[in-house]
């Protein structure tokens, strides 16, 4: 997988479309928009990175850094035209700013009053909507969406049916396949990606949506045919992100308002008001661990060999939506070749939306046998002494609480060592709620980096310090290779059997720093290298 971000050239094989047919659907969605210049220009194409502009592209004029350099760039490009948040003049009309103006003298505009809204219509009309020749699956949640996804792309591979996966660590659209930088793409990537997929000859896709996607509408537009609510938890809580819970919240639910289909999981807290938001939808289905009244339930879910293994009755109403012909209820036994017991609950969501999609259940038990997360529950043993890592990504409280729980379960009597960070510029409560959440079960916490960007690191660590429990034992270690060689250390010294818990870069191989993403080592290769596993 390609470490540095795609260079995309050119956008063949997409419809010319005018810059009045774009302007009539902002309108028509319900934002203001006015054309400067001729509105019969002809574009192919939509971007919002100067780098990948090409010729007759619509370019987007959007971000807080956004300078009129790049907008010259991408003219230099080919860019046809721009679309840009427009500014009211004295007699209320909607004109670009000075500055952009100035540097695209000549180049036709759309100007909108709401650029965000605007661009995510603007990159569907011009992509001429892939969406409607796909089966879309959305999953959304505090925690699980990588899981869940790969769950359910392993269970399509396994039943011979070629999908699109976008998510926080991969992106493979049939075309391009890179690893990504956002669980979810700005409007005009995941347009392109859907057309991609499209070209590519694939008819699904499985992706992770976030509640800054749906809060600030890059999926504006997009019909889901299934989306699936896994859990809610406290996180995003930033000036930068969601102000409050309640906004992080009612941003997750309205992804009911754009799908076929719900599936939502009854283990979820603030159930009730996510069964309400769900009702939305045209057909409701719903999973559970030990839930009776679900469609889908596992029960006696047990650690086996290489992952854990549960039981599962189907109800007679998901078997005919999955078009069985004898749509009776039925019982099933499934293996997961993943750790952690809280998996159950993913493997749930993936089953039901594998069911939805017509799979049966031969696909769906090999799938699950065989699926790989990759940075996801992964553990690397040392072959010559007790010590075992954990590397996985959780990175938020309700994360770091079920992962910490499952481990005391699965490793009864082990110390605990947990390595992670928080990252910069955004989940700021991340640096008070993880290490008092961790400190709970761990016995030694050690504080490293984390995707700071534009944060000191030496700041991150040291609230991440000072927020630690009283007698909870603690070391900051920015370099990550070398926190997990003082983990092993500490190990070695103790005698005691441990476990290294690993945790929120997974495979990534870039950090983020400033505003580059730099390439590093992955958690997963890190623990293999010192463990010799």
């Amino acid at each position: 997988m390609s470490t540095t971000l795609p260079q995309t050239n050119d956008f063949g094989g997409t419809p010319l479309v005018s810059l009045q047919a774009i302007a009539e659907a902002i309108r028509a969605n319900g934002t203001d928009c006015e054309i400067v210049g001729d509105a019969s220009t002809e574009i192919r194409g939509v971007a919002i990175d100067s780098r990948k502009s090409a010729a007759t592209c619509l370019f987007i004029c959007k971000g807080a850094g956004f300078k009129p350099a790049f907008l010259e760039s991408a003219i230099a490009s080919g860019a046809a035209a721009y679309l840009c948040q427009g500014e009211l003049n004295e007699q209320g009309k909607l004109t670009a700013p000075a500055d952009l103006a100035a540097a695209a003298a000549g180049t036709p505009a759309i100007v909108a009053a709401d650029v965000r809204r605007a661009m995510a219509t603007a990159s569907k009309v011009a992509y001429g909507d892939p969406s409607a020749a796909l089966n879309i699956v959305g999953i959304t949640g505090t925690k699980g969406k990588t899981t869940t996804s790969y769950m359910l792309h392993a269970i399509m591979d396994a039943a011979q049916v070629s999908t699109s996966i976008l998510g926080s660590i991969e992106t493979d659209d049939g075309i391009e396949e890179f690893e990504s930088c956002n669980t979810t793409p700005e409007s005009p990537d995941l347009w392109r990606h859907l057309s991609n997929t499209v070209a590519s000859g694939r008819a699904h896709m499985v992706m992770e949506v976030s509640s800054q996607a749906l809060k600030y509408d890059r999926v504006l537009g997009l019909t889901l045919s299934i989306a699936c609510f896994l859990n809610i938890g406290r996180d995003h809580i930033s000036p930068a992100e969601h102000p409050t819970f309640e906004d992080y919240f009612e941003s997750k639910l309205r992804i009911f308002d754009q799908c076929k289909c719900a599936v939502v999981n009854l283990g979820t807290e603030h159930v009730n008001e996510v069964m309400a938001a769900a009702k939305a939808a045209p057909q409701l289905f719903t999973v559970g661990v030990d839930c009776d009244s679900a469609d889908l339930v596992a029960s006696n879910v047990r650690t086996v060999k290489g992952g854990i293994e549960f039981d599962i009755a189907e109800s007679a109403k998901l078997a005919a939506a999955a078009g069985e012909e004898d749509a009776s209820a039925s019982a099933h036994t499934v293996k997961l070749s993943i750790a952690g017991l809280f998996n159950a609950e993913n493997a749930l969501c993936a089953i039901a939306c594998a069911r939805l999609l017509g799979i049966g259940w031969n696909a769906i038990e090999q799938g699950l046998s065989h699926v790989r997360v990759p940075g996801r529950m992964e553990i690397i043993a040392s072959p010559s002494e007790p010590i075992t890592a954990i590397v996985d990504y959780a990175h938020n409280k309700l994360s770091f609480e079920t992962l910490f729980k499952s481990l005391k379960k699965e490793y009864p009597g082990q110390q605990i060592i947990a390595i992670f960070g928080a990252p910069g510029g955004k989940a700021y409560e991340r640096r008070e709620v993880l290490p008092q959440t961790a400190g709970a079960y761990a016995d030694l916490l050690i504080y490293a980096e984390e995707d700071p960007a534009h944060d000191r690191v030496e700041d991150i660590c040291a609230e991440m310090a000072n927020n630690t429990p009283e007698g909870v034992a603690h070391e900051i270690i920015y370099d990550r290779e070398e926190a997990f060689k003082r983990a092993v250390e500490v190990a070695h010294e103790s005698g005691k059997p441990t476990v290294i818990a690993f945790l929120a870069k997974g495979e990534e191989e870039l950090q983020h720093r400033g505003d580059n993403f730099e390439p590093i080592k992955s958690d997963s290769t890190i623990a293999h290298e010192v463990l010799g596993a």
